[in-house]
Parts: C-alpha cells; sequence; structure tokens
C-alpha cells in the first residue's frame, strides 16, 4: 500500500505536530442510554416546547396563591359591581381590564383568571397521583404475571379483563354521588380529591399491566435473566433488581401519556358535578357553569384552552419520549 500522492506526484508526510496532537488527543468517551435519550430528545423541538409547557403549568399550580395575588382576586370573591342586574352579564360583555385578566363570570363577577390557575392545581393534583397509583399497581401486577406465569398469569390476567370490561365512567358517577361529605377521616375537598384519585388510579391499572406483562414475557428470556437464575437469584430479586430497571422506559413512556387522560377524566366528572364540588374551582366545573351562558364565549374559552393546552403539551411531550428511549418503535 503507498502512501497518497499530492497534486505533483509525490509522496505526502504527515507533520510531526499532527502525529503528536493525534496521539495526544483525548480518547472517546462512551455514552449512558440516558445520555443517548437526551441527545434524541433534544433534536424534537416540538417535545421539548411541551415539556416546557408542562413545566410552567407545573409551577403555575405551585404558585397558584402567589401568581393570583399578583395578577388576580380571591377565586372565590365575588364582584356585583361588574355585573349588570338585568342581565345578570359583566357590564362591558366579558369584564376584561387590567384587574381582571381573563373577565369576570356571569351571575358572581368571580375573576376567571383566579379560578383557571386554581384549577390547574386540582387536575394536575389529581392526575398525577391517580397516574402514580395506576403505575404502580399494573406494573407489580403485570411483571408477576409476565414472569411466574402459570396460575398466578391466569387470575392476574382475568382479573385485569374484569376491570377492562367494567364500565368505570357510570361507576365513578354512582360512586361519588353517593359518598357523604364526610367519610374515611376525610370531608370536604380533602375527601373528593382522594375519592377520585382512587376511583381514576385504581380502574385504570390494567392498560398498563398489560404492557409490563408483555414486556416481561420478552424479558425474562434473556441472557441475563438466565445469568442471574443460574447464581441463584430468586425471583423477588430478579424482578427489582434485574427487570425493573429495564422497564423504566416503557413506564415513563406510558405515564405521561397517561396523566393527559386522566386529567380529561376528572374535568368530566367535574363536568357531571360528581367531581369536586363548588365553590372550589375546576376546570371541568368551570365548564359545566359555562353551559348555561353559551352567549358569553369567553367564560368557556379560557378554562377550555387551559384543558386543551395541557393535554396536547403532555401528548407531546409523551410521544417525544417514546422516540427518544424507544427509537424502533417510530
Amino acid at each position: 500500500m503507498t502512501a497518497p500522492l499530492d497534486v505533483s506526484g509525490q509522496e505526502l508526510q504527515a507533520a510531526p505536530e499532527a502525529v503528536l496532537d493525534g496521539a495526544q488527543g483525548k480518547a472517546i468517551e462512551g455514552r449512558s442510554l440516558g445520555q443517548i435519550a437526551w441527545t434524541r430528545l433534544k433534536r424534537d423541538k416540538v417535545a421539548l416546547t411541551g415539556a416546557g409547557v408542562v413545566i410552567f403549568l407545573i409551577l403555575v399550580a405551585i404558585f397558584a396563591p402567589l401568581i393570583v395575588s399578583w395578577f388576580g382576586h380571591p377565586p372565590n370573591d365575588f364582584n356585583q359591581d361588574l355585573i349588570s342586574s338585568e342581565t345578570l352579564a359583566p357590564k362591558d360583555g366579558t369584564g376584561i381590564s387590567a384587574d381582571h385578566l381573563f373577565g369576570v363570570e356571569p351571575v358572581n363577577g368571580r375573576d376567571i383568571f383566579s379560578r383557571v390557575v386554581y384549577g390547574a392545581r386540582i387536575s394536575l393534583l389529581i392526575a398525577f397521583l391517580a397516574t402514580l397509583l395506576s403505575v404502580a399497581i399494573g406494573t407489580l401486577l403485570g411483571v408477576m404475571a409476565g414472569y411466574f406465569g402459570g396460575w398466578v398469569d391466569s387470575v392476574i390476567s382475568k382479573a385485569m379483563d374484569v376491570f377492562l370490561a367494567f364500565p368505570l365512567l357510570v361507576f365513578a358517577i354512582a360512586l361519588a354521588g353517593v359518598v357523604p361529605d364526610s367519610a374515611f377521616g376525610l370531608s370536604g375537598d380533602a375527601l373528593r380529591v382522594s375519592l377520585l384519585i382512587f376511583i381514576i388510579g385504581f380502574f385504570n391499572w390494567p392498560y398498563i399491566g398489560r404492557i409490563m406483562r408483555g414486556q416481561t414475557l420478552s424479558l425474562r428470556e434473556r441472557e441475563f435473566i438466565d445469568a442471574a437464575r443460574s447464581l441463584g437469584a430468586r425471583g423477588p430479586y430478579i424482578i427489582f433488581r434485574e427487570m425493573l430497571p429495564n422497564l423504566v422506559a416503557p413506564i415513563l413512556i406510558y405515564a405521561t401519556l397517561l396523566i393527559p387522560t386522566n386529567i380529561l377524566f376528572e374535568a368530566a366528572l367535574s363536568f357531571l358535578g360528581v367531581g369536586v364540588r363548588p365553590p372550589t374551582a375546576t376546570w371541568g366545573g368551570m365548564l359545566s357553569d359555562a353551559v348555561r351562558f353559551y352567549t358569553i364565549p369567553h367564560f368557556m374559552f379560557f378554562p377550555g384552552m387551559a384543558i386543551f393546552i395541557t393535554v396536547l403539551a403532555f401528548n407531546l411531550f409523551g410521544d417525544g419520549l417514546r422516540d427518544a428511549l424507544d427509537p424502533r418503535a417510530r
């Protein structure tokens, strides 16, 4: 093999400095799976935008009292001076001003901006905790069904089929409607929020349970699981130390896609009047109140847009996270 030639036909020689620079160059560093996934996610500007909106909404929910003290009024304060006594609508049509950024509600004149901000606390709290409950139950039972198989798989799979066939919305309406104002040591908003978290979270676990069962059926035949068995590892060790770390990616992906579903479900229950009860602000409850005033569009527009933007942001972020963690699924 001959050395490369220049345009005059003579052999090219590398400069000593270049040889030394190459020899002393920095060694190539490996990247972890998390770093590779983050690199992919950074390229997806849509997913990053969704993640930014999600973080913003979480901060709004956490600092709702501070935000309302700066830009709004207490969410349950009436402003009757802004309401026409004849039409029961805001005197100028919407009531939008520097003091009321989103206007005021008909009849009572409550500040819509403050109620939308406080509504984010209820929706996100219920959605996050219900998702956490669903993911915990579904992951545990799905992994057990997939790993142990046999009668354990049969019992858990049949339970999944029963829960999936259960009329969840009808049950939620019936249960939320019959529970008294005080039960289980709780009362008021704490009782209603806990009840919604239980209904939404406990009855939605079969969806992620099926996904985890399928993933576990694939993982249990892998070489590292056989190696753990050959070294004497028992079932609990293999499940929690070998399998669950390899299931983090699908768990995160499904959780980010389940949160917006739970937000919509909570809004639907509040819209039907069986969610968190008035005067506590919820997005679904505001939409329910706005139905009677369809000629005043701003009353429905702002809580509706809050639900739309929140669900869209979580879906965009969830799709981008799925592509980053599992590029083969694209």
